[in-house]
């Protein structure tokens, strides 16, 4: 059994769409989902939530998400939750990379597949 009791997650994703659907599928597999459309002052936003997953889009206002994840990298209260970045760019391995994400997932995604990306990096 995991020791994960932590079900918080987190979404960064200027879209409504994707952030709607992730949700609702997500808080059906259990999470309690948080939803944010920019990541200004990313660590004030995530203070209250101490989420065990984050996902983020690589377009995302207003910085984007390669700066938001070296920042959550960079954080001691950040650093070993795992990041999960998501976009429809033909470069997202390149670019998780780059930012230093633990693991990514291309947009358009099967929902199979967001199940298995978060799994893997809980493990």
């Amino acid at each position: 059994m995991s020791q994960l009791t932590n079900k918080n997650l987190a979404i960064f994703d200027d879209e409504e769409d994707i952030l709607n659907i992730c949700a609702y599928i997500l808080k059906e597999q259990g999470w309690n989902v948080y939803t944010f459309t920019d990541c200004d002052n990313i660590l004030d936003k995530l203070a209250d939530i101490q989420p065990a997953v984050i996902f983020m889009d690589n377009w995302i206002p207003d910085q984007g998400g390669i700066a938001a994840t070296r920042m959550l990298k960079s954080s001691a209260a950040y650093a070993r939750v795992p990041v999960i970045y998501f976009s429809a760019n033909a470069d997202i391995a390149k670019l998780a990379k780059l930012a230093g994400a633990d693991a990514y997932l291309a947009k358009p995604f099967d929902l199979d597949d967001l199940a298995a990306v978060i799994e893997r990096v809980q493990n």
